[in-house]
């Protein structure tokens, strides 16, 4: 898969095209997505996503607060997966918001992408304040010589209300219902910093995790179960999102993972966490030898967790 930041006319062949966020490229998206690579392979075309980034709230409201459930790194690797040919990212801004409708197909759909086809939903609208709809698009296949696959409703709800539980779902901590939306694991990947050396004092030595996408959305705070592949092996562990009440008095966030079985150094390493399965939610013990304790526990519970998802 080609990934492309500056469009150009240098495509190598005529795309089928689809356009969207496709945040958490979950079950819905892959249906969409699955869709998309059958009908470039059956015309001989190449499938081509058409994405935006930043995410519009975040140019035309300011909505700083919004989160995501992919980076895109994360997004990319995800599609690049389901065969995905050119994953186009288009810099979303202001000025680019304000492009006609015609100018945004004749430019960039047929000058740019060579779009023979374009799939798209039912409610779909772009250009210059949204006033375009699946009609005009239609209208303007006729003129410029591409086709108009329409996604229907049933489909683009299953993709919304998937969306919408997912995201309910990571801030409740379910991650279980999460994964089944999704298809995949919900991951987070950040690259390992120091810490305080806490967890390495009470026999759990921790990696801490630090993600620079300030924009990726963060599960509810507890104790996870979790997977990673380092060194081409995978290692499983718990993990815990929160503020360490026990031992710290203040409120800075962290993401710290204790991993079973591994006795190196991780400092400087980029990590993708796959996360399994929720185990409590965070907690201020009385004192250090009641959260060992726990943490035991914890432990315990992953570890027979780990054992019965090994063997489905």
């Amino acid at each position: 898969m080609k990934i492309i930041q500056t469009l150009h006319s240098e495509f190598e062949k005529e795309t089928v095209v689809t356009i969207g966020t496709f945040d958490g490229v979950h079950i819905g998206h892959q249906k969409i997505i699955e869709r998309l690579v059958t009908s470039a392979k059956k015309n001989g075309l190449k499938s081509t996503i058409l994405t935006f980034f930043p995410h519009p709230r975040m140019v035309l409201q300011k909505d700083t607060s919004i989160k995501l459930l992919n980076t895109i790194d994360e997004k990319a690797a995800i599609l690049e997966a389901l065969g995905l040919d050119y994953l186009v990212i288009k810099k979303f801004t202001k000025i680019f918001s304000r492009i006609k409708a015609e100018d945004f197909v004749s430019d960039i759909l047929v000058k740019q992408l060579q779009a023979k086809k374009v799939i798209i939903g039912y409610d779909h609208h772009f250009g210059r304040n949204r006033t375009a709809n699946i009609d005009d698009l239609r209208k303007f296949g006729n003129n410029y010589q591409f086709d108009v696959e329409e996604i229907s409703a049933q489909d683009i709800n299953d993709v919304s209300v998937s969306s919408t539980k997912i995201r309910t779902a990571l801030l409740k901590g379910d991650i279980k219902t999460a994964n089944n939306y999704l298809g995949y694991n919900y991951m987070l990947t950040g690259t390992v910093i120091s810490g305080k050396g806490l967890g390495k004092d009470i026999g759990f030595p921790t990696a801490n995790l630090f993600i620079k996408e300030n924009y990726k959305l963060i599960p509810a705070e507890g104790v996870y179960v979790i997977k990673s592949e380092i060194n081409k092996h995978t290692y499983f562990g718990m993990m815990n999102i929160g503020t360490n009440p026990t031992v710290n008095d203040n409120d800075n966030q962290s993401i710290e993972i204790n991993f079973f079985n591994l006795d190196a150094s991780l400092y400087g390493q980029k990590l993708k966490i796959d996360m399994l399965e929720r185990i409590r939610n965070e907690q201020k013990f009385n004192s250090v030898s009641e959260l060992q304790a726990q943490l035991k526990r914890d432990k315990q519970t992953a570890l027979q967790y780990i054992k019965n998802y090994a063997t489905h």
